[in-house]
């Protein structure tokens, strides 16, 4: 059998490239691309069926480029019509070996030996922390979910590797915020147990990792749809493990990456004029004659000005790295570990510089209040029920109280007054965002950030 890293050089970029653009991780479906090719292979195992580690190279016609990773074998050409075989050549056909879940161990056994490959664009060395059980001679498999933006694999019910498809030059966010979040004490995560990565001359990033699997998790998300009453009962603790998250985060003043800064003068001007640019996109764009956008159309001035009432008072506090895209689907409540806290990738459309960037710990606690309002809203568009009368009030309320109660006052703007100002203005920036998409892609939802803007302009400043 030919290697598979030889045969996916040799299949034709036009039949890699459309291969490639049916992949729900694909990020550039709809670009304008003028070439696909393979960057490097990587043996991972070189005895039969051979397992090659691919970077692909998809080329933009501006001359930028992304790169993606693939994990490749090849058997005899079956003849069939299968969505994972990338290509054929003569009587053999590379597939995409992530197809069979079992393969995800050879990466896994790779991490715990701490095994180093050399590449032609550098080297891939493989980690493991030895803080979780090794794996076992014959482990169960399965992938988690859908697929999105990654790969995940889930070993023995008690490990999860999450590979990464779409690679970004430097250390992955997730990557960075769990081994520190590790080495500080901090528990309520799906703990570290290795991950791999490649590094050279002209390219460094982290291509995967591998954690805790947390079995007896119930997604947020879930549990505040399902059991809304429940969920306001634990829904206090929620608020405090975030806060202990943000000081945690903001805890070590020699890690320069995760050191918290005093807010230059100009910063918050500069996140209220992109909020401010954006309003002004979207309500250009506002429907007139639709019901559901009727409480705010012709009030974009009105939104913009309130913006800026709210900007006068509310700096101060630190900025410090944070989750960057906090809502109840990054959280589970298990019975052994309370909440964890989950993906800290940060939202895939910003590149990794952005979402590296310290912010204020506000933004991550807009995100989960934004979470509330459509929890609250999805129980009718979703379940069909109402939800309980005041329930979102209420887990805000408590969310809010287990927050303030634990995270370090010194990251909090002075005053209570300065607090919530800086959330409203936060919690505007998701409502606009949320505006813009539900009207592209769910127009039945778009009440959700509509009552959330008019909530802000009906509010008292002080």
């Amino acid at each position: 059998m030919a290697d598979p890293g030889t045969l996916l050089r040799e299949i034709e970029p036009e039949r890699l490239g459309a291969w490639l653009r049916e992949r729900r991780w694909f990020g550039a479906k709809a670009a304008d691309l003028s070439h696909f090719g393979v960057l490097d292979t990587v043996p991972l195992r070189e005895q039969p069926p051979a397992l090659v580690c691919a970077l692909v190279e998809a080329r933009f016609n501006s001359g930028m480029h992304d790169l993606y990773q693939l994990l490749v074998s090849a058997r005899d050409r079956s003849g069939e019509q299968d969505g994972e075989v990338i290509g054929a050549l003569d009587g053999s056909e590379v597939f995409d070996a992530l197809s069979d879940p079992a393969e995800a161990t050879v990466l896994a056994r790779l991490m715990q030996s701490g095994a180093t490959i050399d590449a032609a664009q550098g080297t891939v060395s493989f980690h493991w922390t030895g803080k979780l059980p090794a794996i076992s001679d014959r482990p169960s498999v399965r992938p988690m979910g859908v697929e999105q933006s990654n790969s995940t694999i889930v070993l023995d019910e008690d490990l999860a590797l999450k590979v990464f498809r779409r690679l970004l030059p430097g250390e992955n966010p997730e990557l960075e915020m769990l081994r520190f979040l590790s080495m500080h004490g901090f528990e309520n995560i799906a703990a570290l147990g290795g991950w791999y990565e490649i590094s050279g001359d002209r390219l460094g990033a982290t291509l995967g990792i591998l954690q805790r699997f947390i079995s007896d998790g119930r997604d947020g998300w879930d549990f505040a749809l399902q059991e809304p009453e429940a969920f306001l009962g634990r829904v206090v603790e929620l608020g405090a493990v975030t806060g202990r998250l943000h000081s945690v985060l903001a805890s070590d003043a020699t890690d320069p990456d995760f050191a918290p800064e005093e807010p230059a003068d100009e910063a918050l001007g500069l996140v209220v004029a992109t909020i401010d640019e954006e309003i002004e996109r979207v309500f250009i764009d506002l429907p007139q004659d639709d019901e559901r956008t009727a409480p705010i159309v012709g009030r974009g001035e009105e939104v913009r000005d309130r913006l800026q009432l709210l900007s006068h008072q509310s700096a101060g506090g630190r900025l410090i790295r944070h989750h960057g895209d906090y809502h109840l689907g990054q959280t589970l409540l298990s019975p052994r570990h309370g909440w964890v806290i989950l993906d800290f990738e940060g939202e895939p459309a910003r590149s990794l510089p952005e979402r590296r960037r310290k912010r204020s710990p506000l933004r991550d606690v807009a995100g989960m209040l934004r979470s509330f309002a459509y929890a609250a809203s999805a129980m009718q568009l979703l379940e069909g029920r109402e939800a309980p009368a005041g329930w979102e009030e209420q887990a805000r309320q408590g969310f809010l109280d287990g927050y303030m109660e634990t995270v370090e006052p010194v990251l909090m703007p002075a005053g209570a007054s300065a607090v919530g100002k800086l959330l409203s203005i936060y919690e505007l920036e998701k409502a606009v965002y949320e505006l813009r998409y539900e009207l592209n892609n769910r127009p039945d939802w778009v009440g959700i950030p509509v009552a959330a803007i008019v909530r802000l302009l009906e509010a008292p400043l002080d």
